[in-house]
């Protein structure tokens, strides 16, 4: 059955915390600790509806992902769950357009440091279609996206435009 409650794991209440905690922690409800609450408050967990909202949420995540291995557990729920809202935000508000095949291309010459000659050799093209590609004034065949693809390592579909 499930409850709207979550079980926590570890220390209970000590006798020094209000008698509401204590109660909370004998049926096994979770309690919101002060840096749970110090989190929320700095950043509370809810759709960001402004730039100055998504500023301060991108700080909060910042702050706690340098934190990396030194996170406590409820710091990387708070973090995970205000990626959400953040994602959110993004993808309403500045929309990244799919890749062409020739930025994919690109990409993966820059990513692994290698010349569009190192290409054009490891893939069978000529220098000149590889080049071609890249300035789009060439349209990727589909001969062409399977040689990248094998040369690269990569799924052919990698190569293909998203674009309508």
């Amino acid at each position: 059955m499930a409850t709207r409650a979550t079980k926590r794991q570890g220390p209970t209440p000590t006798a020094g915390a209000g008698a509401g905690a204590r109660r909370a922690a004998r049926r096994g409800v979770a309690v919101a600790g002060d840096r749970d609450l110090e989190l929320v408050r700095s950043c509370p967990l809810r759709v960001i509806r402004d730039d100055e909202e998504y500023e301060g949420a991108i700080d909060m995540l910042n702050q706690l992902s340098d934190r990396g291995h030194n996170r406590g557990s409820d710091e990387t729920e708070y973090l995970l769950a205000l990626a959400v809202f953040v994602e959110k935000y993004e993808d309403e508000h500045d929309p990244i357009a799919p890749a062409t095949g020739a930025e994919m291309l690109r990409a993966l010459i820059e990513s692994r440091q290698i010349s569009p000659t190192d290409v054009a050799v490891g893939s069978g093209l000529a220098v000149s279609t590889v080049s071609g590609l890249l300035a789009g004034k060439k349209t990727i065949t589909l001969d062409q996206v399977e040689r990248l693809a094998r040369f690269f390592q990569v799924k052919p579909s990698f190569f293909l435009d998203e674009r309508g």
